[in-house]
């Protein structure tokens, strides 16, 4: 079992390491778009924390798996709303005053 910890613990190092020299290398301009884009999908987290909330087999379990569901929300929203701002500057404005059907 010790010998498990131990190589969750280097996964853990290895991809703080990784994310680390990843965002480093990404220019100023192109963080924030990354970043919403990246936590816009990253809906995958919710369905795991769904999992830790639903195991039901430890009240601790439940209450973290709760929060879990909770962050992952507010990340998987607050992506889709900084990704959907910055779209939106992108579009172009109407400048004869008629407004056209979607």
């Amino acid at each position: 079992m010790e010998m498990f910890h131990v190589f969750l613990a280097l996964i853990l190092m290895l991809s703080i390491f990784l994310g680390f020299e990843l965002i480093s290398k990404v220019p100023a301009t192109l963080h924030t778009p990354l970043m919403s884009g990246a936590n816009a999908i990253s809906g995958i987290t919710i369905v795991g924390a769904l999992i830790a909330a639903g195991d039901g087999s430890d009240p601790l379990a439940r209450y973290l798996g709760a929060a879990a569901v909770s962050f992952a929300t507010i990340n998987v929203v607050g992506g889709y709303l900084v990704t959907n701002r910055m779209l939106s500057m992108f579009k172009k404005k109407d400048t004869t005053g008629s407004e056209e059907a979607a």
